[in-house]
């Protein structure tokens, strides 16, 4: 990329759900024309893009009109086919890179990379799909006070995981997960979960929002808060490491770092996610950019935009499936989204999805407070209340 892109320039996206609806919604507001691919006809990107085509990520024609039609690509999820990635990179810019797009795609890859910039991360163990004996034998070092047996690949919001008490269990996790690559990752005692969403350019600016702090329940971020409540120095160090990674990955775009907070105050580098992130949904509605512009920024290096908190505090609180399913009958109803559409202090999203299934994310509520903890409280009674 020699030059800025900019509106009425097209760009283009690979896969439509929520993070690509709100990244587009961003680029028509900036004046960008946009187009997006996902072979879902009711994709909630396809709502705001200026075109859809319904097709699969690595269909030969979808990819030759992005490459005629748009001025850079990008994409919303880890997943998409790094040889459609490199297809379009031939002829138009493509941001984040392939290479790095890569890395979070396979979890053995993505601890090896840490591991080799040194970058601290939690005990682990590949497990391939034919295990040696020495391998093995690793997996029951890592596993012996229990592990968290994960597919190295296509695993998200608790899919494709099983925990495990200890060694004969991460036998029979491995057992299930028959014939594919996995990673056999220690439990460890957690002080708190955080994430440090950053952004670059292609020309190495960089920023970053206030740390979030996040709770996940069954695998899914259930609750995220900013600031985080950690030791400042906790902080600084998180945003170096994060700094860190995404230079080694001369990454393009916004990405999110998770970590773990161990031992007080020891930092370890879960997984890296390379787009927005759902711990950064809070931007939308509390901080002077959003995580979805900057991305548009960043991939068209226009410049990255302020990051400051317009509130002192907020929480955001997703909203799954079984809210649908609250009252245990087998047929989805609607939650009643009165009260928290009249709190002034709240802004409820919903993405547009069709089908809610328990366990899916269908949309999330952000509250704003004077203090993190007033946040969370008054977002977790919002919530609750749509299950009375």
């Amino acid at each position: 990329m020699t030059a800025p892109i900019v509106p009425p320039a097209t760009v283009g996206m690979l896969g439509g759900g929520q993070l690509g609806k709100y990244a587009l919604m961003a680029a028509n507001a900036m004046g960008y024309r946009t187009l997006v691919v996902d072979p879902d006809p009711n994709a909630p990107a396809a709502v705001v893009a200026n075109e859809h085509l319904v097709a699969p990520y690595d269909d030969p024609g979808a990819l030759a009109r992005l490459a005629a039609e748009c001025a850079v690509v990008t994409t919303e999820f880890e997943n998409a086919p790094a040889a459609a990635l490199d297809e379009l990179a031939a002829s138009i810019p493509v941001a984040p890179a392939a290479s790095a797009v890569a890395v979070a795609q396979d979890r053995i890859v993505e601890k090896t990379f840490m591991v080799d910039h040194e970058v601290a991360v939690g005990p682990f163990a590949p497990a391939p799909a034919t295990l040696d004996d020495a391998q093995r034998r690793a997996i029951h070092a890592v596993a012996e006070h229990g592990a968290i047996v994960k597919t190295a690949r296509f695993g998200y919001d608790g899919k494709g995981q099983r925990r495990a008490a200890g060694p004969a269990e991460v036998d029979e996790a491995l057992t299930e997960f028959a014939g594919t690559d996995c990673i056999v990752e220690a439990l460890l005692d957690l002080h708190a979960e955080i994430s440090v969403i950053v952004a670059r350019t292609a020309d190495g600016a960089l920023t970053n929002w206030p740390i979030a702090e996040n709770v996940h329940v069954d695998g899914i971020l259930d609750v995220s808060v900013v600031p985080a409540r950690v030791d400042p120095a906790i902080g600084e160090r998180a945003i170096e490491l994060a700094t860190t990674i995404v230079e080694a990955l001369e990454y393009v775009g916004v990405l999110a770092v998770e970590m773990f907070v161990v031992d007080g105050d020891r930092l370890l580098v879960n997984e890296i996610a390379p787009r927005p992130h759902n711990s950064g949904h809070w931007t939308l509605d509390a901080s002077v950019t959003s995580q979805f512009e900057q991305q548009i920024r960043a991939v068209c290096g226009v410049g990255l935009a302020d990051t400051a908190m317009t509130a002192p505090a907020v929480a955001m609180v997703n909203l799954l499936g079984d809210l649908w399913f609250r009252d245990g009958r087998g047929e989805g109803i609607e939650p009643d989204w009165a009260e928290a559409l009249a709190d002034p202090a709240a802004t409820l999203h919903l993405y547009g999805k069709t089908d809610a299934r328990p366990g899916r994310k269908m949309g999330h509520l952000t509250v704003t407070a004077d203090s993190p903890d007033a946040a969370e409280r008054r977002a977790l009674a919002l919530r609750s209340r749509l299950s009375d």
